[in-house]
């Protein structure tokens, strides 16, 4: 995250073979934390989300031999060439034949690097002009000081809830076309998100939304924020029964100055695209105290609460595409 981010909401988990497939559908709460299988009606589509491969995602992208992922470094280069074997796996398509965008940056200390943002698309059943872009970065701090800093809950968890939309689309598309980018360079100044805006790989003026994941595998309070509802109220009207039916508390707010809260508007990739009037929304939890420290390792990672928000999420994802954007 590029300065302190937030996110919060509910969802429930079924134990099924040693693994937590998440089901979309209207949830059904048995007892404090003993998540269930959700009721959902006949003609909902069936998708899920599988924790165990949510964990093993974070874990991977937060271990020693990604060096933190910073851009232009090693460890982010194998970053990305994880994204794009990820995203071949999957089957979502890349656009022009290459699953990474590239562009140039000047770093802090006056060195030039090459980001490269990673995106795929997954057409919809609809035939809609308009597409949904939901994004993640996929860089963090690097090593600082000869102190490693892995980034797990910023952002390995918004790449991982990506890659599961991802999955989750090709196996069962949406009405809208879903755009995945993992952004880099966002701890840079939003470089990646600056970069792909101002040339999109498909005309801008199609871009209905954007959703972006930063920060959402942590929270003590089980609290998730849907920070943008401010700007464009419509979205809150659509997503109120999303928080009204998630296993976790998702909250509206971190979009008003003043309100004794900070305002994230412009805090992650997403105020990139609201400079130019995309309407958007971010997932996120409030800050912690691994935030940009080396502790903001996996281990530190809440695996139910991350699970229900990755559902809670998707369900907001499949209501926001049965609406008119």
């Amino acid at each position: 995250m590029f300065i302190p981010c937030v996110r919060a909401l509910r969802l429930h988990e079924l134990a099924l073979s040693g693994s937590l497939l998440l089901l979309i559908g209207s949830p059904a709460i048995v007892g404090a934390q003993v998540p269930v299988r959700s009721t959902r009606s006949a003609d909902a589509p069936t998708r899920g989300i599988d924790m165990d491969e949510l964990m093993m995602s974070v874990e991977t992208l937060a271990s020693p031999d990604f060096e933190g992922r910073r851009t232009g470094t090693p460890g982010g280069l194998k970053a990305r060439a994880w994204l794009v074997e990820r995203f071949k796996e999957i089957g979502v398509a890349p656009f022009d034949n290459a699953y990474v965008l590239p562009f140039t940056l000047n770093t802090r200390t006056g060195e030039t690097a090459q980001g490269g943002n990673v995106a795929a698309v997954c057409p919809g059943t609809a035939g809609l002009d308009k597409v949904i872009v939901i994004s993640a970065h996929y860089d963090h701090l690097g090593i600082r000081n000869g102190q490693l800093h892995p980034g797990a809950d910023d952002n390995a968890s918004g790449v991982t809830v990506l890659l599961a939309l991802a999955r989750t689309c090709q196996q069962t598309p949406f009405r809208h076309t879903l755009v995945f980018v993992a952004f880099d360079a966002e701890e840079q100044g939003l470089r990646g998100a600056r970069a792909f805006v101002a040339a999109p790989p498909l005309p801008r003026q199609r871009i209905a939304l954007n959703l972006n994941l930063d920060m959402v595998s942590r929270g003590d309070k089980g609290e998730l924020y849907a920070a943008g509802t401010r700007h464009y109220p419509q979205l809150r009207r659509l997503l109120e029964p999303v928080a009204a039916r998630a296993s976790v508390t998702l909250l509206f707010g971190h979009d008003a100055p003043g309100t004794g809260r900070e305002d994230w508007t412009n805090q992650s990739d997403h105020g990139v695209f609201h400079e130019v009037g995309i309407p958007f929304v971010y997932f996120g939890v409030e800050d912690h105290a691994d935030y940009h420290q080396p502790s903001d390792t996996a281990n530190k990672v809440h695996a139910g609460f991350f699970g229900r928000v990755a559902y809670t999420i998707l369900d907001a994802l499949t209501t926001l595409d049965h609406a008119a954007l």
